[in-house]
């Protein structure tokens, strides 16, 4: 009996922290599409990589083995780099 409660227990705390990985907010959109169509450009590429991912993940009812989970964070950081990059060309424009 202590058993399958402990199972139970372990297997609702397993689908609570899948669903938090989840529901992870996408990158944001921090680039101007007018400034820099290109960097906005790959930065929508990545959001909709991030989207497909986690729409992945609720079709699987599982991370794949975490390998999902690093690819969003991956495609977050993406997302940082272009917007730093948009950031440093501002900088540098005449």
């Amino acid at each position: 009996m202590k058993k399958s409660i402990l199972a139970g227990v372990c297997a609702l705390l397993l689908v609570v922290a899948g669903v938090l990985f989840a529901a992870q907010p996408p990158p944001v959109r921090n680039v101007n599409p007018r400034r820099h169509p290109h960097i906005a450009a790959a930065q929508e590429a990545a959001r909709r990589a991030f989207h497909q991912i986690t729409e992945a993940q609720r079709a699987n009812e599982w991370d794949m083995e975490g390998h999902a989970q690093r690819a969003k964070d991956l495609l977050d950081q993406v997302n940082r780099e272009l917007g730093r990059a948009a950031g440093e060309a501002n900088e540098h424009a005449h």
